[in-house]
């Protein structure tokens, strides 16, 4: 993962609740779907590739 992860765009899904519990953000990029923990933003974010990240989704709905 490289250091420009801070440059992303990171936000939280609309169904995040607004007490700052559990989620997750995410950051969407050219080559990648970047991820990472709302609560501690100072740990490493994971990437997924756009084709994997939208396999995700789409196993969700």
């Amino acid at each position: 993962m490289s250091s420009g992860t801070t440059e992303l765009a990171w936000f939280k899904s609309s169904y995040s609740g607004t007490q700052g519990d559990s989620c997750v953000e995410i950051a969407i990029a050219e080559q990648a779907v970047h991820v990472r923990d709302s609560k501690d933003v100072g740990r490493p974010a994971f990437a997924v590739g756009r084709e994997g990240w939208g396999r995700f989704v789409a196993f969700l709905r």
